[in-house]
C-alpha cells in the first residue's frame, strides 16, 4: 500500500529556511500564516495565537526582538477554551517575559515573569515541573539584575523541583545555579550533584553552559574552566561534551586575547579527534589551530599547520573539505607574501570545489582566487573567476558581496575593489527589499551604508494601503537584521 506522508507544518518549513540562513523568507512565510489564521479562525483564537508565537520565535532568532515582543504579547491575549489552551497561554507569557529581558526592558520582564509564576502555581501546583519551568527564567532575570540572594532562592527551588520530577530541564537549572553561585562568591562547589546524574544529563549540562554562555560576563572564563574540569573528570577527555567545552573555552580565550591558551585547547581537541578516529573533525581543528598561530603572530608555525591540514585532507578524498582547506591555506600564503606558492593552492581549491557538491565552497574558492588574480593585475582571468563564484553564491553571502564589489572594479580596469564594498552592500540591500514588495509600490529606494548601518530613504509611486505600509516597515526591518547578521558573519 502507498505510504501517506503528512505535509510539513508552516513552522517546520520556516525553521528549515532559518537553518539555511533565509530568515527573511522564514518570516514572510509565518506572516502569511498569521494572516491566514486570523481569516480562518479569528483574531484571538488559539490558532492565531499559535501562529503569533511561531512568528515571534523566528523574529527572535533574526534579531528583531521588539517585533517578537509584540507577537508574544498578542499571543497572550488569546481566548482560552480548554486546558491545553491555558498551557499554551502560560508558555506565551513566559516567552514574552524572556523577550522583554532580551530587549533590556527588565522591569516589564520581571512583571510578566512573576505573573507567569503565579499563574503556573495556580494551574499546576507547587510540586509539578510545569511550575518550575516558570521559576527558571525568573531566577535568571534576578541574577541579571544583581539580586543574587533572591535568584539563589528561586533557582534552588527550581533544581529541587526538577530533580524530584526527574525532568531533563534540570540540566538548565543546574547550569544557571552554577552561574549564580559563582557570582555570589561564596566558594561553594559550582556543580554539586553533577556526578550523581546519568552521563547523558551531564553532557546536557555542558551543552547548556555553551548555549547560555554570556561572553561579556568577566566570570564566564572561570565558569567554563570549572565546568570543563568537572565534565572531563566524569565523562573523560574524548567525550563530545568535553570537546564542546574545549571549543567554547577556546573561542572565549580568543576574544580575551589569550592566543597561547587558545592554541593549547585546540591541540587538545585535535588529539582527541585523532584518538577517536574522526579525521574530518581533526582536519577542521587543525585549520583552527593554524588560525590561532597566525593571530598570535607565528607566521611560520601557522603555515606549517596549514600544510599539515593539507596533508591530512588529501587522505580523505573529500573534494569539498579539500577545497575548504586549500582556500584557507592559499589565502594565508598570500597574506604572508608568498604569492607564488599561493597561486597553485588557490587554483587547486577551485578545481576541488568543482568536483564537489557544495556550491558555497566552490563559490568562495572562486572569489578568493579571482581576487588574488585581480590583485596580481591579471584582470582578464580575474573577471570570469569571480563571475563563476557569484553564479553559485547567495547574493547576501559575505564572500558574494566582496566578490561583487571587486568585479565592478575589474570591469573598470582596476586591480582592487576593496573600497567599493559599501556601495555593493547598499545595492544588495535594495534588491532584497524590492523583491519582497508589490512591484508597483516603490518608485526608488535609496540606501547608504553609514557607520556600519543602513540609512534608507523610501520613495513611493502611490499612496500605500495600511497593510502595505506595515509590510514595508517589516521588510525594511528584516533587511536590516538580515544584512547585519549575514554581512558580519565571515566564513
Amino acid at each position: 500500500s502507498p505510504v501517506v506522508t503528512k505535509a510539513p507544518e508552516p513552522v517546520e518549513i520556516a525553521v528549515g529556511l532559518m537553518q539555511e540562513g533565509r530568515y527573511g523568507d522564514a518570516e514572510n512565510l509565518l506572516v502569511r500564516e498569521v494572516e491566514r489564521a486570523a481569516q480562518a479562525h479569528g483574531v484571538g483564537s488559539p490558532e492565531w495565537a499559535s501562529a503569533q508565537c511561531d512568528l515571534g520565535n523566528i523574529l527572535i532568532n533574526a534579531g528583531q526582538v521588539d517585533r517578537a515582543i509584540e507577537c508574544f504579547r498578542s499571543a497572550v491575549t488569546m481566548t482560552v477554551h480548554d486546558e491545553q489552551n491555558r498551557k499554551d497561554q502560560l508558555t506565551y507569557r513566559m516567552n514574552l517575559g524572556m523577550a522583554l529581558r532580551m530587549a533590556g526592558r527588565l522591569d516589564e520582564a520581571e512583571t510578566e515573569l512573576r505573573q507567569g509564576v503565579a499563574e503556573r502555581l495556580a494551574f499546576y501546583g507547587r510540586e509539578h515541573a510545569g511550575y518550575a519551568f516558570g521559576l527558571e527564567p525568573l531566577a535568571d532575570l534576578l541574577r541579571q539584575r544583581g539580586d543574587l540572594t533572591a535568584a539563589r532562592e528561586v533557582v534552588e527551588e527550581t533544581v529541587d523541583n526538577l530533580w524530584r520530577n526527574g525532568n531533563e530541564r534540570l540540566t538548565w537549572a543546574m547550569a544557571l545555579r552554577a552561574q549564580i553561585i559563582l557570582a555570589q562568591g561564596t566558594g561553594e562547589p559550582l556543580f554539586a550533584g553533577l556526578e550523581a546524574l546519568p552521563e547523558e544529563l551531564v553532557a546536557m549540562v555542558a551543552r547548556t553552559l555553551c548555549h547560555r554562555m554570556d561572553r561579556s560576563d568577566p566570570q564566564s572564563r572561570v565558569l567554563l574552566e570549572v565546568a570543563l574540569e568537572a565534565v572531563e573528570h566524569i565523562l573523560g577527555p574524548d567525550h563530545q561534551a568535553t570537546l564542546n567545552l574545549l571549543s567554547e573555552l577556546a573561542n572565549l580565550k580568543r576574544e580575551q586575547g589569550d592566543t597561547q591558551g587558545r592554541a593549547e585547547l585546540i591541540e587538545r581537541a585535535r588529539d582527541s579527534y585523532d584518538r577517536l578516529g574522526r579525521p574530518e573533525e581533526a582536519v577542521l581543528t587543525t585549520l583552527a589551530l593554524a588560525l590561532a598561530h597566525s593571530e598570535a603572530g607565528g607566521v611560520e608555525s601557522s603555515l606549517a599547520t596549514y600544510a599539515s591540514a593539507g596533508e591530512r585532507v588529501r587522505q580523505l578524498g573529500s573534494p569539498e573539505l579539500t577545497s575548504h582547506v586549500l582556500r584557507n591555506w592559499g589565502l594565508a600564503l598570500n597574506e604572508a607574501g608568498q604569492s607564488e606558492q599561493a597561486e597553485p593552492v588557490l587554483a587547486e581549491a577551485v578545481n576541488q570545489g568543482r568536483r564537489g557538491a557544495d556550491h558555497d565552497l566552490l563559490g568562495r574558492a572562486c572569489v578568493a582566487f579571482g581576487l588574488f588574480l585581480q590583485h596580481q593585475e591579471r584582470l582578464a582571468e580575474a573577471g570570469p573567476m569571480i563571475e563563476e563564484g557569484l553564479a553559485v553564491l547567495d547574493p547576501v553571502d559575505p564572500d558574494a558581496l566582496v566578490g561583487r564589489s571587486h568585479l565592478g572594479a575589474v570591469h573598470q580596469g582596476l586591480s582592487c575593489g576593496c573600497g567599493d564594498l559599501g556601495t555593493t552592500m547598499a545595492a544588495a540591500f535594495r534588491e532584497f527589499v524590492s523583491a519582497r514588495l508589490p512591484a508597483d509600490l516603490l518608485d526608488r529606494l535609496e540606501v547608504e551604508l553609514v557607520d556600519g548601518d543602513f540609512k534608507v530613504d523610501v520613495h513611493l509611486r502611490r499612496e500605500p494601503t495600511e497593510g502595505e505600509l506595515q509590510r514595508l516597515n517589516e521588510v525594511t526591518s528584516t533587511a536590516q537584521a538580515e544584512f547585519r547578521r549575514r554581512v558580519n558573519s565571515r566564513h
